[in-house]
């Protein structure tokens, strides 16, 4: 499925960037099969569309040839752009599963272009069409008028609806392929062989919290701003219960839903983390979170009440998974890594329209940062967030030649990774002109007051921000004062190393440290220590 719709579908963010995930869901809405690959943090939200669309008809209101297309936030609890569509597979007659694919469109009407329209949109009417499990093809017929309404609603039709053919045919192919498996195998071979692996992989994950000491563990972190009240950080409190093989990851003391649009209806921060710490290279599939509790209170700025804008509905997510990972960090303390750069993405979105042909234009491309140093190897530099799984950043060769930009440079950021044994992994600087008059779109990074925290006595990494390139900084290179200060090494001009003057600035900096001892204060309103309490 992953393949075929990356090899016709229309839009970079797709084919390039790999912002999708397709799948494979029962009746009930379990999740049978992933791809492997794409956004990591849609591991959470299909099951809950199988299960409205079954309220929605019932099981005798899907026939043969239906194809549902959705984005309602009342459920879909994300930004409007993640569309999704749908197929009921009937093998002799019978419904067994749902074959689905969401994926990024660049435009759904509204303030969506590229992204999302960001935190300060004020409801979801004002984000773009809103598709309430709507039948686009019934019993194989297209639906005209709902055709020509998305048309004529949204700035890039051309793309947006082929993306659409393209995630119709990755659900033809894969109704075609369990054609094959069921002729070749069976109905009751294949659905007691998926029972299995539920039941298999459930066992795997519980082997591994096994291992963990029972007791109550917990973290806490912040982002700067909700994009509306700009001096109010948004908290994110973590608890985690480890009992047995049981884990229970408690979010109710994270912020209440915002009058920001940053909420969202979503299990992904919890799932995504445990699915980390659990099976990182696993096929997903349900049994892959049944050992797993979730509590998350309606109301909260994670199980927020439609019409509670949710257009920068992932701009949370990745710190809560790397707040969830932190609180861990005694249990799992060969295995925790530091805080990441925590930004969905990092974007680069310009739009407009091209003089010269008259046409809309659209870049995007996601850029990454740093991640936290491991305690076994330093971290990974100029990487997508925990939350995108196989995303990528889009070529520079296909940004320039679909286009009217020149991407002058992208590069490491120089001395942006945090100090330690093991350092944590460089941002990324990039610098993109533009040839043609149009629209920046740029996402807040909001992690300057909670910056990526150091764990075991590293220093945190340096917050990202709208700076394309720090001014003077031609080419990576390590600087001699990010070196000295950082981790007492002195380096000559030529960059090599002085290993006397080295030996003597590090016998200076520990006997500092012995004779004043640091110290450290933590802000009350933004502890990222993690704490445990064992239970006996």
């Amino acid at each position: 499925m992953a393949a075929d719709l990356q090899r016709t579908s229309y839009n970079m963010m797709i084919y390039e960037v790999r912002d999708y995930c397709t799948a494979l869901l029962d009746i009930k809405g379990e999740l049978i099969s992933q791809n492997v690959g794409g956004v990591s943090h849609f591991v959470a939200d299909l099951g809950v569309l199988v299960v409205d669309g079954m309220k929605r008809y019932g099981r005798d209101g899907f026939k043969p040839g239906d194809v549902i297309i959705t984005n309602h936030q009342a459920v879909a609890g994300q930004h409007l752009n993640n569309i999704v569509i749908y197929s009921p597979y009937f093998y002799k007659g019978e419904l067994l599963m749902f074959c689905m694919v969401r994926a990024h469109w660049i435009d759904v009407g509204g303030q969506s272009t590229g992204f999302g329209a960001g935190a300060t949109v004020g409801d979801p009417w004002f984000e773009g069409l809103q598709l309430d499990q709507l039948k686009i093809y019934e019993e194989g017929r297209l639906n005209d008028t709902l055709y020509r309404v998305i048309k004529d609603n949204i700035r890039f039709p051309d793309s947006s609806l082929g993306d659409m053919k393209s995630q119709m045919a990755a659900c033809r192919l894969a109704a075609r392929r369990m054609d094959e498996l069921f002729d070749k195998y069976g109905r009751d071979t294949i659905l007691a062989a998926i029972a299995q692996i539920f039941d298999e992989t459930e066992q795997k994950c519980r082997n591994v919290v096994a291992q963990l000491p029972d007791g109550i563990y917990e973290a806490a972190a912040s982002i700067d701003d909700d994009g509306l009240i700009r001096d109010e950080e948004v908290p994110i409190r973590v608890k985690i219960e480890i009992k047995g093989s049981d884990m229970t990851i408690d979010l109710s003391g994270c912020s209440a839903e915002r009058k920001a649009a940053i909420n969202s209806r979503t299990y992904a921060g919890a799932r995504v983390a445990y699915k980390a710490l659990t099976g990182p290279l696993d096929p997903v599939n349900e049994g892959s979170f049944r050992a797993l509790k979730v509590i998350i209170p309606e109301g909260n700025i994670m199980m927020a009440k439609f019409p509670a804008p949710m257009s920068g509905w992932s701009a949370i997510v990745p710190t809560v998974v790397d707040t969830i990972v932190h609180a861990l960090s005694e249990a799992m303390p060969d295995r925790v890594p530091a805080g990441h750069h925590g930004l969905l993405g990092g974007s680069v979105v310009f739009f407009g329209m091209h003089p010269k042909t008259k046409r809309r234009f659209i870049v995007q491309s996601i850029e990454g940062g740093g991640w936290g140093g491991r305690p076994f190897e330093d971290g990974e530099s100029a990487t997508v967030s925990v939350c995108q799984g196989d995303v990528r950043n889009g070529s520079i060769e296909g940004i320039e030649l679909k286009c009217p930009v020149v991407v002058e440079s992208r590069a490491l950021r120089q001395d942006s990774c945090g100090a330690g044994k093991y350092r944590g992994g460089l941002g990324l600087d990039t610098r993109v002109r533009n040839l043609v008059e149009g629209r920046w779109n740029f996402e807040r990074t909001r992690r300057s007051k909670c910056p990526p925290w150091g764990i075991a006595g590293g220093t945190p990494g340096s917050p990202g921000g709208n700076l394309l390139k720090r001014a003077g900084e031609k080419k990576f290179e390590w600087s001699c004062k990010a070196a000295r200060d950082l981790y007492g090494v002195v380096l000559r001009g030529n960059m090599s190393l002085d290993q006397t003057a080295t030996r003597r600035l590090r016998d200076r900096l520990k006997s500092a440290r012995r004779g004043k001892p640091q110290k450290s204060k933590k802000p009350p309103e933004r502890p990222v220590a993690a704490k445990g309490r064992k239970q006996r």
